[in-house]
């Protein structure tokens, strides 16, 4: 049922997702616009490689943060309009809270629609729909990190992992969590391409998350 209410929800949560957060931390306490420098996205990888691990860190939770308040806002919107927890129409409002926070972290309305890749945000939405998946997601994206030091092949790991575990191991019911799954294969390809081309021509960047990078 679409009333003013989740309309509403939908507005926040897009405006939730457009808080530039590397943009204006940069900008605040740098004096940098992340943009301009590194792979040109507003998002935690490139603040990691421009600006250090404590201001990546920093974007990277508050990012977070960002897609999981959106997609719970599906609790203020009324029990009356989503049904009981866990409902295919509950499961249904978190997922287009949450994507709506990730188009708004794409386009930010505040930053001149110019934002990151949404992988964070991404997290924060799984986290809030399926917190058993999101967390093997987590697991992956570390192990390929520390093998790989590349953050892009991690989130691509990472983003590959959610549907297949809902499918497979957990066997989720829902289909639009599913179809979410999916969307979020081609979501983060597409966004990732010129990495790829990167990884495949073996150009790059590494993150070096607990040494500094030698020679």
């Amino acid at each position: 049922m679409v009333t003013v209410y989740s309309l509403s929800a939908l507005l926040v949560a897009y405006l939730f997702g457009s808080i530039p957060t590397a943009v204006w931390l940069g900008q605040a306490f740098y004096g940098v616009d992340v943009r301009e420098y590194g792979s040109g996205n507003a998002g935690a990888t490139n603040t990691f490689r421009v600006l250090g691990k404590k201001a990546g860190i920093a974007v990277m939770i508050i990012d977070i943060a960002k897609g999981y308040t959106a997609t719970n806002l599906a609790y203020l919107i009324g029990m009356s309009v989503t049904g009981p927890q866990n409902s295919v129409v509950f499961v249904n409002y978190q997922l287009a809270l949450g994507v709506t926070a990730v188009m708004g972290h794409l386009f930010p309305v505040f930053a001149g629609f110019r934002g990151g890749k949404g992988v964070a945000t991404l997290f924060g939405m799984i986290l809030a729909v399926n917190f058993e998946a999101s967390m093997l997601c987590v697991l992956v994206f570390v192990v390929v990190l520390l093998l790989t030091k590349y953050v892009s092949l991690s989130s691509i790991c990472a983003g590959f992992t959610f549907p297949l575990s809902v499918v497979f191991l957990f066997q989720v019911s829902i289909k639009s969590e599913v179809l979410y799954g999916m969307v979020v294969c081609i979501l983060i390809l597409v966004t990732h391409q010129k990495n790829l081309e990167r990884l495949l021509k073996g150009k790059e960047s590494k993150v070096y998350l607990f040494r500094k990078k030698t020679g």
